[in-house]
């Protein structure tokens, strides 16, 4: 019994001596520090690449509902964050008319463009990737 509180205090000594001042250290650094170009906001913003993220994020909600609805996207976004590093958080609405209903859903999406710094194709698709889309039913 004297030699579980013994290594139970032990345990507890070298977390909080050795551990945790390593564990704070390596927090502490630029370990885990992204260089870009592109930093976040808690903000909304708007400029040319949260404007490419919108109409991408409505083009792929409108490939993914198919023929069956029309699908109307608004003119602008509601709100844009940029989370830093070519990440961004798009919340807009649109509409859809399909046989059975007209309905007005809002949604956000989350979209990274993939190729950095390097702005020269970030009007293709192919260099986005949708991380998620919610407020849309079958997506």
């Amino acid at each position: 019994m004297i030699f579980l509180i013994i290594g139970i205090a032990v345990l507890i000594l070298i977390t909080q001596k050795l551990l945790l001042p390593l564990v704070y250290d390596v927090a502490k650094s630029d370990a885990f520090l992204v260089a870009s170009n592109d930093q976040g906001s808690q903000m909304p913003i708007s400029n040319s690449m949260t404007e490419l993220a919108f109409t991408h994020c409505n083009n792929h909600i409108k490939s993914e509902l198919g023929s069956d609805a029309t699908v109307t996207p608004s003119n602008k976004p509601l709100n844009a964050w940029s989370l830093g590093n070519y990440q961004y958080v798009i919340n807009g609405e649109i509409s859809i008319i399909s046989a059975s209903n007209t309905s007005t859903k809002k949604y956000a999406c989350r979209i990274t463009y993939e190729n950095g710094d390097d702005l020269t194709g970030s009007a293709d698709f192919k260099n986005w990737s949708i991380e998620g889309i919610d407020g849309i039913d079958g997506i």
